[in-house]
Parts: C-alpha cells; sequence; structure tokens
C-alpha cells in the first residue's frame, strides 16, 4: 500500500508503536504506557501531532525526549510532518500509568 494511501487509523497505531520505544531513562516504562501521551492528532494532509508531557519538569530528559518523539513520529511511513507539544496541564501522576506499567513497576 502506497503512503499516501494509509489510513490515519493505520498512521496512529505506527506512532503508538514508535511510542512505545521511547522511554524515560529514570523508569524502565515506555512513555506511552506510563501515560505520559495525553493526545495523538494525525490529520487529513498526514501531519501528527503528539501533545504529551513529562514526569515532573525537572526531568532530566525535557530537553531531549520531544525531539526524539517528533524524529521517531516522523519517520513513519506515510507521515508528512510531525510536531509535539510539551505540556504541564493537567500535571502526571502515576494515575495515568496503564495497568501493565503499574505491574511492570510492582504497584499493583
Amino acid at each position: 500500500m502506497g503512503e499516501a494511501l494509509r489510513s490515519k487509523q493505520d498512521i496512529e497505531a505506527d506512532v503508538v508503536a514508535a511510542l512505545r520505544t521511547v522511554f524515560d531513562p529514570e523508569i524502565p516504562v515506555n512513555i506511552y504506557e506510563l501515560g505520559l501521551i495525553y493526545n495523538i492528532d494525525v490529520h487529513d494532509d498526514r501531519s501528527v501531532e503528539v501533545r504529551l508531557t513529562l514526569t515532573s519538569p525537572m526531568c532530566p530528559v525535557a530537553g531531549s525526549l520531544p525531539p526524539e518523539v517528533e524524529a521517531k513520529v516522523a519517520e513513519i511511513p506515510g507521515v508528512s510532518t510531525a510536531s509535539v507539544d510539551l505540556v504541564w496541564d493537567p500535571p502526571w501522576n502515576p494515575s495515568m500509568m496503564s495497568e501493565a506499567a503499574k505491574l511492570e513497576l510492582g504497584m499493583d
């Protein structure tokens, strides 16, 4: 299937898969399962916007993680452009983690 014909749902699934390869260096769980991804928008022109947060404004990867996410999303076949919006509201808290992440960290 050509890149231009990929559905928005297929691209979004690939974005989620790419986000699952990005880790906060202080926590052995990917940023998607940590609940750091607040929104993924795949637009009709196949541009993708990712809205994310970090565990804390003092997180050591505050400068490097958003560009890493943007680069990984931009590499996905069919994505025209990628942008990342780093937000602090609502503040992240452990209840935002997936059940899998909570089990991985022994927080069941």
